[in-house]
């Protein structure tokens, strides 16, 4: 497990674009965090970590967005109006993981028995500061990781 504390949504995508020097094709990064955590900012992090020029946006009317021009490709999902994996599956899940990318899926926990080993990355407000957030990822490699 390691454990960051960032104080803007920069720092946030500076930790996600540390993660992202780390990861292989097929990782699956599994967000938990509320509305407004800062998924979208990590997730950006992670686009700009694996070389992705394009802009970062939240996937959420679109269910995903692809991002195709880094050393991996980068699959950002938003599983909020989904009520089940099946719904999941319906959309080509298993064709995603095929492309040896990155899959980011925020709100993972509405199709959590679709992802196997994610690493996961829980974003926490800190309740006596707005901006403050605390980062924690878990799974996979990460769990004895001696960091980033």
């Amino acid at each position: 497990m390691m454990v960051f504390t960032s104080a803007s949504p920069a720092e946030t995508e500076a930790i996600g674009a540390a993660l992202a020097c780390r990861l292989m094709p097929g990782d699956v990064i599994a967000y938990r965090g509320s509305l407004g955590a800062g998924k979208t900012a990590f997730t950006r992090g992670l686009a700009r970590g694996l070389g992705i020029s394009e802009p970062v946006t939240s996937p959420t009317y679109t269910i995903v967005n692809e991002y195709l021009d880094g050393r991996l490709p980068l699959f950002h999902f938003d599983m909020y109006r989904l009520s089940d994996s099946d719904e999941l599956f319906d959309l080509g899940w298993e064709d995603y993981l095929a492309r040896n990318g990155v899959c980011a899926v925020e709100w993972s926990e509405n199709v959590a028995d679709a992802l196997e080993n994610p690493i996961t990355v829980t974003i926490e407000r800190d309740p006596s500061d707005d901006n403050r957030r605390r980062i924690t990822i878990t799974g996979g490699r990460f769990d004895e990781a001696a960091g980033l």
